[in-house]
Parts: structure tokens; C-alpha cells; sequence
């Protein structure tokens, strides 16, 4: 009898209550704050609205994603808003508009990210440099190159079917009306971390590094191997943003400034862990999501771009001040 009632206990499915407390407070956040946008413009209670949202949103979701793989060790990147401003001055610079050498280009900025995410992790790695440190240091090196690169005011502009890539829409879809690329693109880049970050064996292990490196390392987790991983994976994820926001803005030295501290204050709006150890893919994505809703709602309203800055400040620091309470309740 005593072992009919635990098995039933056990297969009992959650209460409501239960289920409820699973689901991450930033969807709820966000879907708050796109029913106040809603009511505020018409524009966007239409699916066409909603996929424009959804298109200027998508680098920050995208950078969001991709720094999810470092926060989680318990790491930053500092340097994704310098790369990107390096990928869209080296892509107008390599083709100098000639749409025939969009693919040399594409190659060339995804080189260039694969060795700056090396770069980063190795000196994280293996030189045993803070992260913060490696990838401020690393952020002003990739600035000043493009800066150097550049002449400090790119000429040129980026081919039509570069910018393809950041602008282009399908007309006449059903049921949606119009489909941009960059939707496309989102929905792909997420597809692989979502993958990666989730049904691997990798994201697992980074998750396990950002709760105890010793232990894991202990373990047997390759630890060096796995971090320097995490960050090449975050530097390709902002040549994907880069690549989007050229087609968005074009070419300027100034394009990817301040995307470095929104995809932080969207992965820990979130709730990735600033410490590392704990964090999804799905909070990483809403929380994308949440804080541009944010940023529109507030231009809606008409707030300046300097209250816009704060906002963003008080969450990185509301955040941290989770990210600490957090650590002394488990301690």
C-alpha cells in the first residue's frame, strides 16, 4: 500500500501553482510590456508591426544569446560592440560597394571574429587574466584597429545585397504579410545556440564551470578547452549582429558602441547569473526581447536617450544586487 501511495505521489503531475513558478518572469515582463506598446501605437497591433519589433530587435536577442555562453562560466565579454564596429568597417572596406565581393567579405568578418573569441579565451584561458580585464583590453584594440583601418571616417558603403542581410523583406507572406530576412536570420543563429546550449554535452559543461571550476575540472571537464570555446561562440554571435546592424545603419565608427552592455543587461534581465552557473536560452532570448520592448516603450513615451542610458545602468545594477543576494542565500 506504502508503495502504491509514493508512486503516485511521485507521478502526480505539477499543481498549477507549481507550473506557474517555472515559467521565467521576463515573459511575463515582456508580454507587459508589448501590451502597453500596443495600446500606445496602433502600428504595432498589426503582424507586420510585430515582425518590425521583432527585426529590430534581433541583433541584441542574437548578442544576448552568444554572451549567455561566457556569463554562464561565470565570464564577460566586453568586446562584441568593438567587433561589431570592426565587422561593418572591414565589410565596406573589403568591398568598397562591389556586391561581387559580399561573400569574401562575410568570410572575412566571421575570420575575424573566430580570432578575436580566440584571442579572448586563450588569454583567459591559459593566461589566467580576468575576463573583464581580457575583453576591456581587447575592446579598445579591436576600436582602435577599425579606427586605424578606417582613417577614423569609413568611406565607402555596403553593397545592396550585403545589407540584404539587415533589410530585405518578403512581401504578400500569409498570415504575417511580410517576413524580414533578419527574422530568418534570428530564428537560424538561435536555432544552433538553442542546440548547443541545451542538448550538448557543452552546455552542460559550461554551466558546471560557472558553478565550480575546480570540481569541474576535477571532474575531468576540459575547463581552458570550454571557456575558450564560449567566448569564439560569443565573438561570432556579434559578426551575426554586426552583419544585421550594417544592413540596419550602414557604416559607421560608432555603430556597435553600448551593444556590449545591452546584451549583459539582457542576459541577466533573464536571470542568467552574473557569477555564473546558472542561465537559459530562453531567458537570454526573452530578455533580449524585454529590454528593447523597453527602450521602444520609453521612446513612445518620448523619454530622452540619456534617461534611456540610466535605465539601462539601473538594471545592470539592480542585477548585480540579485546576483549577490542570490550567493549569500546559498551560502
Amino acid at each position: 500500500m506504502t508503495a502504491k501511495i509514493l508512486t503516485h505521489a511521485v507521478s502526480r503531475p505539477p499543481t498549477p501553482r507549481v507550473a506557474w513558478r517555472r515559467i521565467n518572469p521576463t515573459i511575463v515582463i515582456f508580454l507587459v510590456l508589448l501590451a502597453a506598446i500596443c495600446w500606445i501605437s496602433p502600428l504595432y497591433r498589426t503582424a507586420p508591426g510585430l515582425m518590425s519589433l521583432l527585426q529590430r530587435a534581433s541583433p541584441v536577442i542574437i548578442l544576448s544569446a552568444g554572451q549567455t555562453f561566457v556569463l554562464v562560466t561565470g565570464g564577460f565579454d566586453l568586446s562584441v560592440g568593438s567587433l561589431i564596429t570592426l565587422v561593418v568597417v572591414a565589410c565596406a572596406l573589403i568591398t568598397g560597394g562591389d556586391g561581387s565581393l559580399t561573400w569574401i567579405a562575410l568570410l572575412a568578418a566571421y575570420g575575424i571574429g573566430l580570432t578575436v573569441g580566440l584571442i579572448n579565451g586563450a588569454i583567459v584561458a591559459w593566461g589566467k587574466v580576468p575576463s573583464i580585464i581580457t575583453t576591456l583590453g581587447m575592446l579598445l584594440s579591436v576600436k582602435g584597429v577599425a579606427m586605424l583601418w578606417s582613417g577614423g571616417a569609413p568611406e565607402g558603403y555596403l553593397p545592396v545585397n550585403l545589407r540584404y542581410f539587415g533589410r530585405y523583406v518578403w512581401r504578400h507572406v500569409p498570415l504575417i504579410q511580410r517576413l524580414p530576412v533578419a527574422v530568418v536570420v534570428l530564428v537560424g543563429s538561435l536555432a544552433v545556440l538553442v542546440w548547443l546550449f541545451h542538448f550538448t554535452n557543452f552546455g552542460r559543461l559550461l554551466l558546471m564551470i560557472g558553478d565550480n571550476p575546480r570540481a569541474a575540472e576535477l571532474s575531468g571537464v576540459p575547463v581552458r578547452r570550454q571557456r575558450m570555446l564560449a567566448f569564439v561562440i560569443s565573438a561570432l554571435a556579434a559578426v551575426t549582429a554586426g552583419i544585421l546592424l550594417g544592413g540596419f545603419s550602414g557604416v559607421s565608427v560608432d555603430v556597435g558602441t553600448g551593444y556590449e552592455l545591452e546584451a549583459t543587461s539582457a542576459a541577466v534581465i533573464g536571470g542568467v547569473v552574473l557569477l555564473g552557473g546558472e542561465g537559459s536560452m530562453t531567458g537570454a532570448i526573452f530578455g533580449g526581447l524585454t529590454l528593447y520592448a523597453l527602450f521602444t516603450l520609453l521612446n513612445l513615451i518620448g523619454f530622452p536617450e540619456p534617461l534611456r542610458v540610466a535605465v539601462q545602468g539601473l538594471i545592470l545594477v539592480a542585477a548585480a544586487a540579485l546576483t549577490a543576494r542570490r550567493s549569500g542565500t546559498r551560502q
